[in-house]
């Protein structure tokens, strides 16, 4: 569990004043200790400290069970010197119980109490916790929704430098969502995210640039950061810097080059790159034309609900391209591919259905309402 060094050790709450000194020589032996890997010196010392009311001794004696470092791991463990420490105000013990109680660790699942103690602890200032309270007003959990407070935590976070809130910051900004928009602001906020290595921002970088959205349209810039977000394995990049090379925007228009990208994101199962290479094997597009490596990818697009894909693969099913001709299938794809809302699936179904009996057309409908279509 990822826990944060503030330095707040909590000893105003230990013994009285004039063992300060001592309790702080004491703690600096247990960092030493803890540095060297020498559980056998610190775990005493700890113990000692902790039982005594330290507030950081407390804390680092519940992330030693927590992380099972030098003790067998144990969530009642972690759990109980955490709430110890936190409830002496120790920030860090704070963040680490509501992460335990919002992953149902060692606890039960509690969104509320989740919530509460990412609150203390997002207001004394650690942007883990103000990063996770925007995020629970964002989706309303432990909370009411409340896209205007998201807002404000994610800012807080965001001046603290936390990439994942400055990118949130920035598509809240982008959409105006809980802020009046503000696409010059919310550009900054992509390159604070972007400039520290992290995928979505780079590649909503990518998009800004694309389109012109916020700033001048630069296929150059797009394509600069749709490469680094996609070199860091982001599949929504690597699928864009593909329709680059498709369109030879910012780069040589290059087939095999765009092929390359659309694999490695549809080996992710990102569905939308699967459906794009199953088009391009169909077509025989940079790939000799496959029809067999075309159902398959459909198939893997299609299971996870992606409507094109889906109405695709009803085609192939009632051409017979690459599988078995099978109507009851190919009617199964495409009901649910007009349930999804592909606007032609519906008709394509009607089709369909001019070449099957009664019993084929009863048990594709239950396929249908099975959401099982087989394969």
């Amino acid at each position: 569990m990822l826990s944060l060094a503030l330095g707040q050790d909590g000893t105003q709450n230990a013994a009285g004043a004039t063992d300060v000194p001592v309790v702080a020589e004491t703690l600096e032996q247990v960092t030493t200790a803890l540095d060297k890997g020498d559980y056998a010196t610190a775990l005493p010392l700890l113990r000692e400290l902790a039982d005594r009311g330290n507030a950081r001794a407390q804390f680092e004696l519940g992330k030693l069970y927590d992380d099972g470092r030098g003790v067998a791991q144990s969530d009642a463990e972690a759990l109980k010197w955490y709430r110890l420490s936190a409830e002496q105000g120790h920030a860090i013990a704070q963040f680490d119980l509501a992460l335990m109680y919002g992953e149902g660790q060692g606890v039960t699942q509690d969104y509320v109490e989740a919530a509460k103690w990412f609150g203390k602890a997002a207001e004394q200032g650690v942007a883990d916790a103000q990063y996770h309270l925007g995020v629970m007003h964002v989706v309303g959990q432990g909370m009411p929704q409340d896209d205007a407070e998201a807002v404000m935590w994610f800012r807080k976070a965001a001046e603290q430098g936390h990439a994942v809130a400055q990118h949130n910051l920035a598509v809240m900004l982008d959409n105006g969502q809980g802020v009046t928009r503000n696409g010059a602001e919310a550009l900054q906020w992509f390159i604070k995210a972007a400039e520290q290595g992290y995928p979505p921002a780079q590649n909503n970088l990518g998009l800004v640039y694309e389109d012109g959205r916020g700033a001048p349209q630069d296929y150059d810039e797009a394509v600069k950061w749709y490469r680094k977000s996609a070199e860091r394995g982001y599949a929504a990049a690597e699928l864009n810097l593909a329709r680059m090379y498709d369109n030879g925007h910012g780069v040589p228009q290059d087939d095999a080059e765009a092929v390359k990208w659309i694999r490695k994101a549809a080996e992710q199962g990102f569905a939308l790159a699967q459906s794009t290479l199953a088009s391009w094997y169909r077509i025989g597009k940079g790939v000799a034309q496959d029809h067999a490596e075309a159902a398959k990818w459909f198939l893997k697009a299609a299971e996870q609900g992606n409507a094109d894909a889906q109405n695709n693969l009803g085609a192939i099913y009632g051409e017979g391209q690459g599988v078995p001709r099978d109507m009851i299938r190919a009617y199964t794809w495409f009901s649910l591919a007009a349930i999804a809302g592909n606007q032609s699936a519906a008709k394509n179904r009607d089709i369909a259905a001019q070449h099957m009996t009664a019993d084929e057309i009863a048990e594709a409908k239950r396929r249908v309402t099975e959401a099982k279509p087989g394969h």
